[in-house]
């Protein structure tokens, strides 16, 4: 990981408040009372903030009723438990934006995509996309839309509610491979963003990641953690805060923290039960000035100057009957402008920006003219996610109005109020969310909005928790007009996407599998277009297999051969092989990637057919990275004979590229069946989708066969990654189809075998055959710039021959018959041989063939004039004895 950023937020607002203390060039109290709204909490707990004044001055602290963790360090300068300066909250998240871009500099911060987190940091998150400039912007969500399949979602473990999902309108949102750009509020163990990245890695990999929040409050344990991970995933990952420190927490606070909760509630439970309503201030103590003059200083400017008003009872205990109009007089029209979005839970892109620009000050004039003559201190309330909408209201509101305004939203969140100016919870309403939730009923609450003096709550809801529960006798908006004379209500529409009218597939398919979840290869280097069938047992013995496969009972695609566990002997011979051979695989994947770069396309999407095409993908990458500097995105899909390419995985392609800069990778050509068969798959899939532009060609390593155009080289040796399988091809199974597992939109599926990870040598064999690409560079562009120059029409001499054989030796099937080193290996590992045909004269490039045909009991006939180095036959008699009880082939 990259040198976290740490340095403090420099930036010039106006002052704060009209009363009161004088607030610094950040927003914060300067601190001349001498409270902290920590103090409280740190006396009776033993908790500690160290960091020095600046960040005391940024946070209090208040106690929860959340069992994972006692405190709760409150911002304030986040505008969510504290009413502050909306231009303070609004700059904070813009500097931080700001200094985002510098960092990223222009090029990479035109490409990034700001995330915020629900609920608290989706206005600061929105105010980081700002600043940061043309980023478009999404925030998780905590309310799921019916029709709308999240893109990603990940636990909040520390939270009291952990789910956030991920519902981008447009779900290439967050599919480029730019910065992501993570914005919270606060980074306190860094678990939040460690499965956020987990998540979206796995399904949109990166190679950068900036972390963003107000303050970094992890310890160097955590901080350690962050830095191994982003060196697990292969990313850069940087941090941008306004202030960082720790917090230093005493053994037992945990219960500590609950006790305290428990006695002070009982006191707030027993203080309600005297008055009405339901508002809660423990252990009241908070002193009342007369309107205007002086209040108690207890920390920022937010409750600074705070004015009286008669309440019934003690203070912060609500009246039973609110005195303003009847909620339907005091609704404001802002006339938000029709399919703006409200927010970022769906993306808020640049465009969407300028439209709120344009709108805001014409809102803000009808909010302006809407309140009280007198008012001279103006709260806006958001609402729990809604935090942007209101944020800018407010500041232009601010703008504008002869007013001191003030913002701040009501929250999912309980924490303890105690009346105390060392205590950064000083009045809590408490109220029935309004919002029809997901997760069903339950109290909603406002903080530090009681007793704070203001002469008019202006709530800004969205449409969505417009209910009769919002105006209930109990609800919201009751309990702000018990402590203000006038209470106001703007409604913003809810935005929603638009559901698509019944769509034959879906509107969205799954982002590639990655490693290290799934592969043992880089994520950067393939991304698979299947879906994992890891937990499903798929393997069948090789002789019930070749039965059900020869007789028709079922496809060679429906189950999986059991993994070949290579002997010692084996495996020596797999790395002689590697080592004799890298520099000619080196030397063929230089033309062949050479050819494609000239030929095709200056930035090719690699598209390899999985599973031998994905080595020869990666290498070819590698190859353009090398010798051009070019990072090719590459992905792996399956294609099935008989069945063809999924056809799920060409959308996706066509979704996210253009489809003619798609090149087809295999990893060598036998009787051209699969050159054949994506041909006819593409023809079909454009009279069925009418997507255009998908070339048939497919590029190979090698081309025994004459079967394409495209290759680097035509003869017939051995390739190493031929030799094995799964632990050669980054722990992946071949791809299954089986309609069972399968289904009309599903990708393919594969296993990935993390049980084999002692045995694998896929990162082995591409390290090698890459190592030797300086060594071989002038060779191989001299050789692709003849090969371009030269007729290279496929003959399909192979298929020919093919034919010529499966009838000479009686099998008639040429399916049966498998020309060529890679496939005459496929057969000895994964089917039932009969037996193998070799070119007289074929030296160590058949050294394993004849060892696994030794240990088969298989026969090598030696036949001149074979066209292939071998040629390996399936036995033609698919009973099961075929073979003998030992496994060993049955002569005919």
């Amino acid at each position: 990981m990259e040198k976290a950023v740490n340095e403090g937020v420099h930036h010039e607002v106006r002052d704060a408040g009209r009363h009161g203390a004088r607030t610094g060039t950040d927003g914060t109290a300067d601190g001349t009372d001498g409270v902290w709204s920590g103090s409280w909490v740190a006396e009776r707990l033993g908790v500690e903030l160290v960091g020095g004044d600046r960040l005391t001055g940024l946070l209090g602290l208040a106690l929860r009723r959340n069992p994972k963790r006692a405190h709760l360090l409150v911002s304030n300068v986040l505008g969510k438990h504290v009413p502050q300066s909306p231009s303070v909250v609004y700059g904070h998240g813009v500097e931080l934006g700001r200094r985002v871009r510098e960092l990223l500099g222009p090029d990479e911060a035109r490409r990034a995509v700001v995330l915020g987190y629900a609920e608290t940091a989706t206005g600061l998150g929105h105010s980081v996309a700002d600043g940061l400039g043309l980023a478009p912007y999404l925030h998780s969500t905590r309310r799921p839309v019916a029709g709308l399949a999240p893109a990603g979602g990940f636990e909040e473990s520390h939270s009291h509610a952990t789910s956030h999902l991920l519902l981008p309108e447009d779900p290439a949102l967050l599919a480029g491979d730019g910065p992501l750009v993570l914005v919270d509020d606060e980074f306190s163990t860094g678990n939040t963003v460690l499965n956020t990245v987990r998540d979206l890695h796995q399904r949109y990999p990166r190679r950068r990641y900036v972390v963003v929040a107000l303050v970094d409050m992890r310890s160097a344990a955590d901080a350690g953690r962050l830095e191994e991970f982003a060196r697990e995933i292969g990313a850069r990952v940087d941090l941008v805060a306004a202030a960082s420190g720790t917090v230093r927490l005493p053994e037992g606070v945990l219960e500590k923290g609950r006790e305290l909760v428990a006695r002070y509630e009982a006191e707030s439970a027993g203080s309600e039960s005297a008055g009405a309503g339901r508002t809660s201030a423990a252990a009241p103590s908070w002193p009342v000035a007369p309107r205007g003059g002086a209040a108690y200083r207890h920390g920022p400017a937010p409750l600074e100057g705070v004015a009286g008003m008669p309440l019934s009872g003690a203070r912060g205990t609500a009246r039973t009957t609110p005195t303003g109009p009847r909620p339907d007089d005091y609704r404001i029209d802002l006339r938000w402008p029709a399919g703006l979005p409200d927010g970022g839970r769906h993306g808020f892109t640049p465009s969407h920006r300028e439209r709120l620009e344009a709108a805001l000050p014409g809102m803000a004039a009808r909010i302006a003219q809407a309140l009280p003559a007198n008012a001279r201190r103006v709260h806006i309330l958001g609402f729990e996610e809604l935090m942007y909408a209101p944020l800018r209201l407010a500041c232009e509101l601010e703008r504008i109005a002869d007013a001191e305004v003030r913002y701040s939203t009501t929250t999912r969140s309980p924490v303890l109020a105690v009346d105390d100016p060392g205590y950064a919870i000083r009045t809590r309403l408490v109220f029935p969310a309004h919002d029809d939730p997901a997760d069903g009923p339950g109290e909603r609450y406002a903080y530090n909005v009681a007793g704070a003096g203001f002469d008019a709550v202006v709530a800004v809801v969205d449409s969505v928790a417009d209910t009769p529960r919002l105006h209930a006798p109990d609800g919201l908006l009751a309990q702000l007009a018990a402590h203000t004379p006038q209470v106001l209500l703007a409604v913003v529409p809810s935005y929603a996407p638009e559901p698509s009218p019944a769509p034959e597939r879906p509107s969205m398919l799954p982002e590639p599998l990655r490693g290290p979840a799934f592969s043992s290869y880089a994520p950067e280097e393939v991304g698979w277009l299947l879906q994992d069938l890891s937990d499903v047992t798929l393997e069948a013995p090789t002789e019930e297999r070749e039965e059900a496969i020869q007789s028709g009972g079922a496809h060679y695609a429906e189950s999986l051969p059991v993994e070949y566990q290579p002997s010692e002997q084996y495996q020596e011979l797999f790395h002689t092989a590697l080592e004799e051979s890298a520099a000619r695989i080196a030397q063929a994947t230089g033309v062949v990637t050479e050819t494609v770069l000239t030929e095709r396309s200056p930035r090719p999407v690699l598209v390899s057919l999985a599973r031998a095409g994905t080595p020869v993908g990666i290498l070819m990458r590698r190859w353009a990275q090398h010798r051009h500097g070019l990072d090719l995105p590459h992905y792996a899909v399956s294609i099935v004979r008989g069945r063809g390419i999924d056809a799920n995985a060409l959308r996706w392609l066509a979704r996210h590229h253009d489809p003619r800069d798609v090149v087809f990778v295999d990893g060598w050509t036998g009787k051209g069946a699969i050159t054949r068969e994506l041909a006819q798959a593409l023809e079909e899939f454009e009279k069925s989708d009418g997507i255009t532009g998908f070339n048939p060609e497919i590029a190979v390593l090698a081309d025994p066969g004459s079967c394409v155009r495209t290759y680097g080289t035509r003869e017939d040796f051995l390739i190493p990654s031929a030799c094995l399988n799964s632990t050669v091809s980054g722990l992946i199974s071949r791809t299954v189809l089986r309609a069972d597992l399968v289904g009309p939109h599903d990708f393919h599926g594969a296993k990935f075998y993390r049980e084999l990870a002692g045995t694998d040598v896929s990162v082995t064999f591409l390290d090698a055959v890459s190592a030797r690409f300086p060594e071989i560079t002038e060779a191989a562009c001299a050789q692709a710039k003849e090969l371009l120059a030269a007729d290279r029409s496929p003959t399909w001499e192979g298929w020919a021959a093919v034919e010529r054989i499966s009838e000479e030796y009686g099998i008639h099937d040429v399916n049966l018959v498998k020309p060529g080193v890679g496939e005459t290996t496929r057969v000895m590992l994964r089917r039932v041989p009969w037996k193998v045909l070799a070119r007289a004269g074929a030296g160590s490039d058949l050294d394993h063939v004849r060892l696994l045909a030794e240990q088969r009991g298989v026969p090598v006939e030696e036949v001149d004039g074979l066209p292939y180095t071998c040629v390996g036959l399936i036995h033609p008699r698919y009973t099961r004895g075929a073979t003998g009880a030992d496994g060993k082939a049955v002569t005919l």
